[in-house]
């Protein structure tokens, strides 16, 4: 069993089901359709999330286009930088914490909480 919560995965045609082998619906790391739009525009290359989603290895695909998780570690909100932000989709440090707020209900930034970086890169496709 892997110690992951991916929702809606699906063991590649390999079949020999290890978890480089696991191919994730796009909308478990990447919720919004927004967010699945700027990964295809290379806007989005990473997301952090209060859990681990998927293993270093998960593919998903978007309009065809497939991409690989290629790191996933623990981190703290205090260790994100603007670069991790940018990453993301958004301008500054700043403006992710404005974000999160608004897309989580009772959600308050504090430095020590855990978050679990996803990081990944476009493999082929459109």
């Amino acid at each position: 069993m892997s110690d992951y919560e991916g929702k809606d995965e699906t063991e590649s045609e390999s079949g020999n089901g290890s978890e480089a082998d696991t191919e994730i619906d796009p909308t478990t790391l990447l919720p919004s359709e927004r967010m699945r739009q700027q990964a295809l525009e290379g806007e989005v290359t990473q997301v952090h999330r209060g859990q681990q989603y998927a293993p270093e290895g998960a593919t998903f695909s978007i309009d065809g286009t497939t991409f690989e998780v290629v790191a996933v570690r623990e981190r703290t909100l205090g260790e994100l930088t603007d670069s991790d932000a940018q990453a993301e989709g958004v301008a500054n440090l700043d403006a992710y914490r404005e974000l999160l707020e608004r897309a989580h209900d009772h959600f308050e930034w504090d430095d020590d909480s855990d978050v679990v970086l996803h990081r990944f890169e476009r493999q082929s496709g459109a």
